[in-house]
C-alpha cells in the first residue's frame, strides 16, 4: 500500500541521504493502539526527513492469531517486514529479527520484551547501535507484580547495558528506568498526531462522552460502566461511546456488563471502526473519559484534547502529570462511581459556561505535535552514531 503523499523528503544535516533506521515493535498496523501509533508517526516523520525506515514486526495480530498478514509491504513510504513468532503475546519469541537488521545504521527497539533482550545480548555479534523506547515497560497491570519486579531488577537491568540510550516517553518511565540505567536514559515524551481529530468535538456542549482504546483489563471499562449507572441517577441524558478493539476483554464481555446494568440505551460499543467513523463519534461528543489504572503517557487523552474534548481522567501517574501541564483537565477517582459521576457533570457545567474551554484544549494539545518530537529523536540518533556519521556518510 503506497502513500498518496508525494511531498519531497528534506535532508537532515549530518546524515547521509538514506541513512537506514530499523524500528522494531511487536505489533504494527493493521493493529491499532498507542504503541502502534507512536511507531507509525515516528517512522513517517523520519521518512519525511530523508531517512530510509524499516519496521520489523510480528506476522500475526495478538487478537487474531489465525490470520497471517503480508510478509512485506510499503506503507506511507515505510518498509514493513513481518516475521513469524511463537510463544505468548506477553513475550513473543521471533529470532528471524536478526535477518532484517544487517543493513541498519541504527536499530530502535520499542517496548521491553523479547526484542529488547535479544538485541541487547546479541550485540557483540550484530554490532549495531541500539536505542530502545520504554513505553511503560511491562507494568501496565498489577498481575504477577512480584515476578515482574524481579525480572525488571535483573534481566531488564542487564539488557539495558547493551543499549546506547533508553528513551523514556513519560516522567513516570523516567523515574522507573533511571535507577537501573543511569545516564543512558533520555526523556522524549510521545508525540501525538494532533491533526487526525483536530477540532472535531461538538461546538455545542453535549452530555455525551467517549473513551478510546483497547478492551484491556487495565483500562477499567467496568468502572466506566458503573460510573454511567451513577450518572443516570445524577443527571439523566448522559451517553457514553466506547471505541476500541478486543484485547484481554472481548466484545461479549463488555456487552454482558452493559446489559447487566441495564445501560444498553445509553452506552454504545464501537468495535474496530475506522478513523472516519471515530471522527463521527467525536463530532457528537463533548468529553473524553478514561478510567485506566496505568498509562505510559496518555496519548489518546491528548488526541481527545486536539479534538476539543475535555478529558476527565482517573488519577494514575501519567494522567496526573498531564493534568499538571494543562489547565482544564479533570482528574478524579473512577474507583468511586459517585465521585467520578459528579466530576463528569461538573466538567460539563464548566464547558457550558465557558466557550473558551474547548479552544483551550485544542491549543494545549498543539504542544505535543510530532515535528518537535521527531527532531528530538534525530538529535539522539546523531548523538548515538557520533563519529560514525563522518565515516559512513561523508
Amino acid at each position: 500500500m503506497e502513500s498518496m503523499n508525494a511531498s519531497r523528503p528534506r535532508s537532515v544535516p549530518g546524515f547521509g541521504r538514506g541513512t537506514r533506521i530499523v524500528q522494531i515493535v511487536r505489533q504494527y498496523t493493521p493493529s491499532r493502539g498507542g504503541l502502534e501509533d507512536v511507531v507509525s508517526n515516528l517512522s513517517r516523520s523520519l521518512v519525511d526527513r530523508g531517512f530510509a525506515v524499516r519496521v520489523v514486526t510480528l506476522d500475526r495480530l495478538f487478537q487474531a492469531p489465525e490470520v497471517a498478514l503480508p510478509t512485506s509491504e510499503i506503507i506511507d513510504g515505510v518498509e514493513v517486514v513481518r516475521i513469524p513468532w511463537r510463544g505468548s503475546s506477553r513475550y513473543p519469541v521471533a529470532p528471524e529479527v536478526f535477518r532484517h537488521i544487517a543493513d541498519a545504521d541504527l536499530v530502535h527497539v520499542h517496548g521491553i520484551d523479547f526484542f529488547y533482550d535479544a538485541l541487547a545480548w546479541s550485540r557483540p555479534f550484530h554490532r549495531k547501535p541500539l536505542v530502545a523506547t520504554t513505553h511503560g515497560g511491562f507494568f501496565h497491570t498489577k498481575n504477577y507484580a512480584a515476578i515482574k519486579k524481579l525480572w525488571f531488577g535483573t534481566a531488564t537491568r542487564a539488557s539495558g547495558w547493551g543499549y546506547d540510550a533508553l528513551v523514556c516517553c513519560s516522567q513516570s518511565d523516567l523515574r522507573m528506568f533511571e535507577p537501573i540505567a543511569g545516564a543512558k536514559v533520555r526523556l522524549i515524551e510521545n508525540g501525538v498526531d494532533i491533526g487526525k481529530f483536530a477540532g472535531l468535538a461538538s461546538e455545542a456542549p453535549m452530555r455525551r462522552m467517549v473513551t478510546i482504546g483497547r478492551f484491556s483489563v487495565n483500562k477499567r471499562l467496568d468502572r466506566l460502566i458503573e460510573t454511567m449507572a451513577a450518572l443516570r441517577d445524577l443527571a439523566p441524558g448522559w451517553q457514553l461511546d466506547i471505541v476500541g478493539s478486543p484485547s484481554d476483554q472481548t466484545e461479549a464481555d463488555l456487552r454482558g456488563a452493559i446489559a447487566a446494568r441495564g445501560l444498553e440505551n445509553v452506552i454504545r460499543l464501537h468495535v474496530g471502526i475506522s478513523n472516519n467513523d471515530v471522527r463521527k463519534v467525536l463530532a457528537q461528543s463533548s468529553l473524553f473519559v478514561s478510567a485506566s489504572e496505568y498509562e505510559g503517557f496518555g496519548l489518546v487523552a491528548v488526541e481527545a484534547m486536539s479534538a476539543g474534548l475535555v478529558p476527565v481522567l482517573h488519577g494514575n501517574e501519567a494522567y496526573q502529570a498531564l493534568a499538571a501541564r494543562h489547565q482544564g483537565l479533570v482528574v478524579t477517582d473512577f474507583s468511586r462511581p459517585d465521585l467520578a459521576a459528579s466530576a463528569i457533570e461538573a466538567a460539563f457545567q464548566r464547558l457550558s459556561s465557558s466557550a473558551a474551554l474547548r479552544s483551550q484544549m485544542i491549543s494545549g494539545a498543539s504542544q505535543h505535535g510530532w515535528d518537535g518530537v521527531c527532531d528530538q529523536h534525530v538529535a539522539l540518533y546523531r548523538e548515538v552514531l557520533g563519529p560514525r556519521l563522518q565515516e559512513a556518510f561523508a
